[in-house]
């Protein structure tokens, strides 16, 4: 059982510790991130843990701009010291929410949680909650964006994709023009409706309609081939090919 703790307070995340090494002396703490920088980073970088310990109040921020940011796939189980965020923390992957501080019984009761929703049953269950949560999101039909001289409607039928580059998102239509957005990478995925359009790295989201073919491309990576040219190749990571297999069939 891989293990990764989310936590800035210093004693909370030996408490942790501590509790797992008596309930389940198999368990690896792979880690300890503090902050939502970090956390994003080692999710980009690293194999998705088994279970996420992740606390809600951190440094710099609720930690739910985690999911704003990267794509989790793992279990989390989410650590506060209050409980207005429990409804939040059970819209993404949330499998029991530990109020601080945190004993040892209410970890075996989520770990024991965890164990029953193992293997096939844990990818079942988050994707039920993702599934959720984008159900209930509100997808986005147009958005007014500048076009040489004027602002015009631009429906989201008629977006190719999305590409950040130097900290300004452009929209690329199928008839080949460019609009800025005013908007970031991660709130457009936010906006555009999550059956239609997919964020394939931190550079490109890209529409179904959009995608030509798939080309296999080093270290077991996709390269997406949208039908018309793009900045750079779209690269698919290891991690998420599954997925994003998943999402084209959908």
């Amino acid at each position: 059982m891989k293990i990764l703790i989310i936590e800035d307070e210093t004693a909370a995340a030996q408490n942790i510790r501590t509790i797992l090494s008596n309930i389940t002396p198999e368990a690896e703490v792979l880690d300890v991130i503090d902050t939502i920088v970090d956390a994003v980073e080692w999710f980009e970088n690293n194999t998705a843990p088994d279970i996420v310990f992740m606390d809600i109040h951190l440094s710099d921020g609720e930690s739910f701009k985690i999911f704003e940011k990267c794509k989790i796939i793992s279990p989390i189980i989410f650590t506060t010291a209050y409980d207005q965020y429990a409804l939040k923390a059970f819209q993404v992957n949330s499998i029991d929410y530990l109020l601080k501080p945190i004993k040892e019984e209410e970890v075996k009761r989520a770990i024991d949680k965890w164990r029953l929703l193992r293997g096939q049953d844990v990818s079942n269950y988050v994707h039920r909650v993702d599934t959720f949560v984008a159900e209930h999101k509100s997808d986005r039909q147009s958005f007014l964006v500048r076009f040489r001289d004027k602002l015009i409607p631009l429906n989201s039928d008629n977006i190719a994709y999305c590409y950040t580059f130097e900290e300004r998102v452009y929209a690329f239509g199928y008839n080949g023009e460019r609009y800025p957005m005013d908007y970031t990478l991660e709130a457009l995925q936010g906006m555009l409706s999550p059956k239609k359009f997919y964020r394939a790295n931190r550079q490109f989201i890209i529409s179904r309609d959009a995608v030509n073919d798939i080309s296999v491309w080093f270290g077991s990576r996709l390269s997406v081939n949208l039908k018309m040219e793009t900045p750079e190749k779209i690269i698919v990571s290891k991690a998420r090919v599954p997925e994003f297999k998943q999402w084209l069939i959908d």
